[in-house]
């Protein structure tokens, strides 16, 4: 006979209730009768949301994406959105990607809401999440959902809320939110939609949306710069297709290659192990076209179309990618440029970047008189310091896992406006007779040389979350005191929220949201942070190491020296 825990079995019988339907009691019965510990896997918790939202594999139970879940926590988002806007007329949009089910799942979201006398405007197909958040003003929404797991494997879904600003949802309404949703049971939620109160919409949005991409992403690049640069594109089988092509287009760029084999939106994602443009196999294909025809410039976006790969030729032509701290810092300074050259720096300027993206983007803002914000990792944060800070210019804004935003005409980071600047960047660089790889040698001779490294280890399962736990829990009760022969001068732990100076014995406050991150700071200046991943089974270690750069020519030497200098770090901790 199969043992199965009373208190889980309690959560189990809860879904063998009239409240569920028929094949989802039955598939349940069949878990409990062959596959126990998968029975566990699917109800052992509630999912929760992180740093993107709440994501999860699809399937049965408490601790899946499926039709309950989207709906228990669709309902109690309508509840509080009644709640906090009462006597108002409520709308919210919905977006969704290619994902197994994001459109099923929609129109779920779409019906709970509905049924609830909420407003609702539904895209009619898939769309990018950018075009989401810029809707969600555009109509102006009081909410607005987008179905995705961006760049997770085929079997995650996920449901990203978004607030009145177009950004994702911040303290303190994500509390008050999974209260409100905590305090209900299953057999509360609507399913039966006021088919009334739900419009879908296009092609009219997405003309307005690309025509603004346009205007943020464009910075007086010549005709002839805009023909003359050769770009090969790849969506991997997700949103961007829906938008990017159009948008270049729109902008003038004429000559772009785009990989035909993975234009289709496939949440199988088929020809890729992964569809994250931080991984380099991801954009293998999109290179090997490049080659072909010559590319100058190689750009590919996750699933949802909220981040960008960039790849450019080196000092030696051959295709390289870029990390999201090196496109970062080159997006930033161009965007510093034009508004300096612009006479639009006046003091009231700033720039956004996470604790765990590279410090150069404090150096940077820092050459320009402009202010650098720093907030937790996720672009939620960035986009609530525009919020929060509304007498400020916002100019742009990144963080290392390939995310970056142009202005705030949207609120979260922007893959569509993203790759037209990246685009805008090389053009005028080629036509200055240089690649973009030089102009970043060039800020790294007159800023220093900064050198990050993002180092995952993946723990699945009950097992995987609770050895990555015991890790943070280590790294606390153990801190380094040394880091490859380096002292450690400085502890930042935010799930404290305290700053320790290790060299005078002094500690201070930490003026941001608490989250579960360490991070150390050494005589040499290196800068090691250690952070369980809000969406993935995973514990990520930020690796930043400098050094000055006194001659362009002498590039590749010191930057080998800091790729040494890395590895030795992994060595001596043990992470690799």
């Amino acid at each position: 006979m199969i043992y199965i825990e009373p208190e889980l079995l309690e959560r189990v019988n809860t879904w063998l209730t009239p409240t569920f339907d028929d094949n989802t009691q039955q598939q349940i019965k069949h878990l409990i009768a062959t596959n126990p510990k998968e029975l566990k896997e699917c109800f052992y918790k509630d999912l929760e949301f992180g740093t993107g939202g709440m994501r999860g594999i699809m399937g049965l139970g408490t601790n899946r994406i499926n039709k309950y879940t989207l709906g228990k926590n669709t309902q109690g988002l309508s509840n509080y959105l009644k709640q906090v806007f009462s006597g108002e007329t409520i709308k919210v949009a919905i977006a969704y990607d290619c994902r197994h089910n994001s459109n099923t799942f929609g129109k779920v979201v779409a019906d709970v809401f509905s049924a609830n006398g909420i407003q609702v405007y539904l895209f009619e197909d898939l769309r990018a999440t950018p075009e989401l958040s810029f809707t969600l003003k555009h109509l102006g929404c009081h909410c607005g959902i987008v179905l995705t797991a961006s760049h997770n494997p085929p079997e995650y879904n996920g449901y990203k809320v978004y607030w009145q600003d177009g950004g994702q949802l911040v303290p303190p309404q994500d509390a008050e939110i999974i209260a409100e949703i905590n305090k209900l049971d299953y057999s509360e939620i609507k399913f039966e939609a006021n088919t009334d109160l739900i419009e879908y919409i296009g092609e009219a949005i997405d003309n307005v949306f690309i025509d603004n991409s346009v205007k943020n992403g464009s910075f007086n690049t010549s005709a002839e710069a805009k023909e003359n640069l050769n770009i090969v594109f790849t969506s991997l089988h997700g949103t961007s297709i829906t938008a990017i092509p159009e948008t270049l287009e729109r902008a003038g760029y004429t000559n772009v290659n785009i990989v035909e084999e993975q234009r289709q939106p496939n949440g199988d994602f088929p020809t890729v192990a992964s569809p994250n443009p931080e991984e380099p196999e991801a954009l293998k294909m999109a290179m090997e076209l490049a080659e072909k025809v010559n590319g100058d410039i190689v750009i590919g976006t996750d699933p949802d179309c909220d981040r960008l790969g960039v790849a450019v030729r080196n000092l030696d032509n051959e295709l390289v990618i870029l990390n999201g701290n090196q496109t970062m810092i080159l997006m930033t300074d161009f965007l510093l440029k034009q508004w300096k050259n612009s006479g639009k720096i006046n003091g009231n300027q700033f720039v956004g970047s996470t604790i765990v993206s590279t410090p150069m983007m404090s150096v940077l803002a820092n050459a320009y008189d402009v202010e650098c914000k720093i907030g937790l990792t996720g672009f939620k944060w960035i986009a609530k310091m525009i919020k929060d800070f509304p007498n400020m210019d916002f100019i742009g804004g990144g963080e290392e896992s390939f995310g970056f935003m142009v202005g705030d005409f949207v609120r979260d980071k922007d893959a569509v406006t993203s790759t037209l600047l990246a685009c805008e960047i090389a053009a005028q660089a080629k036509a200055e007779g240089k690649t973009l790889y030089e102009a970043l040698i060039d800020l790294y001779a007159e800023h220093g040389l900064y050198k990050e490294r993002l180092i995952s280890l993946t723990k699945k399962g009950i097992e995987g979350a609770q050895e990555i736990k015991q890790m943070m829990i280590d790294a606390r009760e153990n801190p380094l005191k040394e880091v490859n022969d380096s002292k450690v001068v400085r502890i930042e732990d935010y799930q404290l929220s305290i700053a320790k100076d290790v060299k005078n014995n002094t500690e201070e406050a930490i003026d941001i949201p608490k989250s579960n991150v360490l991070i150390y700071y050494t005589e040499d200046g290196s800068k090691i942070a250690l952070r369980p991943s809000g969406t993935e089974p995973k514990i990520k270690f930020y690796i930043s190491v400098n050094t000055t750069l006194d001659n362009v020519s002498d590039f590749k030497t010191v930057e080998q020296k800091l790729e040494s200098k890395i590895d030795a770090i992994v060595d001596d901790m043990k992470i690799n």
